[in-house]
């Protein structure tokens, strides 16, 4: 289904040029410290009258109309959304602006509230509340970064030319230049007792995590990693790991040269991931070096270079995704290969078709997926979205996009949900595939959706708040301050199989779905911390039922993870924040574990 937007898309990374309303947390309002303003992508031109909600629709990606009527990507007809209502003009008017690849460079913390397209991705500009960012353990998704607001401790709460890795393994566990957040067995690193107080029926704070100094123009810490043992946070230049149960330190921080500027948002299977850091601390810097981590025992494994392949091979920012034993990395319009255990190249993917780059992947669930831009400014310009072979780099299927659509996300590897945008319209496509490739349904839901992505289009993985299971694909619509809805879309039909509303006057977003259950967490409130709930996807009766209430004595200091990653594992719930300020005024959080 296509509708214009009423603003451009928004985005994830970067601090806001003022402080977010007052409530810059999961759900209770608080009036944090304003962090210093990073730098922002420019802010697109007005939009010219005539292209809000309720124009007509424009045409899929896979070239036919998808107007509710019309005939759809393969000629069946197209059906109006599932309740009927067209969204209606909103009151935002920017027109997209070209990026590098023909994306829409999307604006920072700071912008319009709603997300750019009815189906869109939303974001966390001038929102009462931060945007959901899931952890990679629970979601398999990127993690994208934010910025975090500190509050004090009383706070009521490609081709040839790329050389092979280096191997070189170290001798154990690499002790950390500047202290741990904490050291201690327990509980945390603050004074304050956060269980003091808590009520009946509320969970415990198993322990929490003050974050590392960091330079005052800010600094990320992405990815969180759950293991057996221990939870595993990247912030700024270090990595840190934690008992899962008691907070205790699991291993002795690693300490980078420089500062981190990515990571694999998912684990392999034998617990190693893989994060790269920036050559040097200059403006000129670039984000080409590897180091490969054991999170269960915290030892470096190999480290590497990744060397520029052509002209294009921007290495500002890189994304990698892992696959079974493969890492992918990919940057500009180049792709490599590497066995994550060994660092060993496996193989590159470039130029191909005579025309067409490799520019994103995404990693997961033993699929790696590659979208490629062709004909860049020429009449044939297109999209192709790729299956490839984790282990060889063989393509198993192709697909072409029509003219004008480009591959923007994806909200699901297995199955396969990607989401594509059409700038030029102002339209947007949710198309969901078979093992094979095959086109198998599109979302026909006239809704405002609001999963949390980042802002960089081809960032695939950067999305969160969203998830699918074998049959369906699960969505939260948009709300600013009060209770929203998770709707459940059928992968077979594109239409509305039921909803389920939030428990609390507040957002709930979905975090997984396994065992008939679909597991979602609600931001908390004024008078309430946040829930992680349970809803069955079978049945006639969908209402959340609690599995984990969070202290309402900690809602504030829950509130104030700015763009946080969240994880539940094992019936513990873990948040940490996805960047940090700098700020200087108070001690920043790292990181919180909630369990009964």
């Amino acid at each position: 289904m296509t509708q214009p937007p009423d603003q451009p898309p928004q985005g994830g990374f970067g601090a806001p040029p003022g402080p977010p309303p007052q409530g810059g947390g999961f759900g209770a309002p608080g009036t944090p410290p304003t962090p210093p303003p990073p730098a922002q992508p420019p802010a697109a031109p007005p939009q010219p009258p005539g292209t809000g909600y309720g124009y007509p629709q424009q045409p899929g990606p896979y070239g036919a109309p998808t107007a509710p009527g019309t005939p759809g990507p393969y000629g069946y007809p197209q059906q109006p959304g599932h309740y009927g209502t067209v969204p209606q003009p909103g009151p935002y008017g920017t027109a997209p602006q070209p990026g590098p690849y023909g994306a829409v460079p999307q604006p920072g913390f700071g912008g319009p509230q709603q997300p750019p397209y009815p189906g869109a991705p939303g974001a966390s500009p001038g929102r009462k509340k931060p945007a959901l960012v899931i952890g990679a353990a629970v979601a398999a998704l990127l993690v994208i970064g934010g910025t975090v607001y500190a509050v004090t401790s009383g706070g009521g709460g490609g081709g040839g030319g790329r050389k092979k890795p280096v191997a070189q393994q170290s001798g154990g566990p690499e002790q950390s230049a500047s202290a741990s957040p904490s050291a201690s067995s327990g509980g945390g690193d603050d004074p304050e007792n956060l269980n003091a107080g808590r009520k009946a029926g509320e969970a415990k704070v198993l322990w929490y995590k003050s974050a590392p100094a960091a330079p005052g123009s800010g600094a990320d810490a992405p990815g969180m990693w759950v293991t057996g043992k221990a939870v595993v946070k990247a912030a700024y230049k270090q990595v840190f790991a934690y008992g899962v149960g008691d907070g205790g330190s699991a291993w002795s921080p690693i300490t980078l040269p420089q500062k981190i500027c990515a990571v694999t948002p998912q684990k392999s299977a034998d617990d190693k991931v893989v994060v790269a850091y920036m050559n040097g601390a200059g403006d000129n810097a670039e984000c080409n070096q590897l180091q490969q981590i054991d999170l269960d025992t915290g030892r470096k494994g190999w480290k590497g270079t990744l060397d520029r392949h052509g002209a294009f091979d921007i290495q500002v920012e890189i994304n990698l995704s892992v696959s079974g034993r493969t890492l992918m990395v990919g940057s500009g319009e180049a792709g490599t290969a590497y066995d994550i255990d060994s660092g060993r190249k496996l193989y590159e993917k470039g130029k191909y078709g005579g025309s067409c780059y490799p520019v994103a992947y995404a990693g997961g669930a033993g699929r790696l997926i590659q979208a490629s831009s062709c004909a860049a400014y020429a009449p044939g310009e297109h999209d192709e979205i790729q299956e490839l072979d984790p282990a060889t780099g063989r393509v198993k299927w192709s697909r072409p996009v029509k003219k004008g659509w480009q591959v923007t996300k994806v909200y699901s590897l297995d199955p396969l949900v990607v989401y594509l945008t059409n700038p030029d319209k102002k339209a947007w496509n949710i198309s969901t595939f078979t093992k094979d490739g095959t086109f198998r349904s599109e979302v026909k839901v006239d809704e405002k959706f609001a999963p949390r992505c980042g802002f960089l289009d081809r960032e695939l993985q950067g999305c969160q708040g969203v998830t699918a299971d074998a049959d369906r694909l699960y969505l939260p619509t948009d709300s600013t301050s009060s209770a929203n809805e998770i709707v459940a879309i059928s992968l077979t039909t594109g239409k509305a199989v039921w909803r389920a509303k939030s428990p609390a006057d507040e957002p709930m977003y979905p975090l997984q779905a396994e065992g008939g259950k679909l597991v979602a967490y609600v931001q908390p409130s004024y008078d309430a911390g946040g829930q992680v709930v349970s809803v069955p996807v079978t049945g006639s009766a969908h209402r959340p039922v609690t599995l984990l209430r969070n202290p309402q004595g900690t809602a504030e200091i829950e509130s104030s993870f700015y763009e946080p990653v969240v994880d539940w594992t094992d019936g513990r719930f873990f948040i940490s924040t996805g960047r940090l300020s700098g700020s200087v005024q108070s001690k920043e959080k790292l990181m919180m574990a909630f369990g009964n």
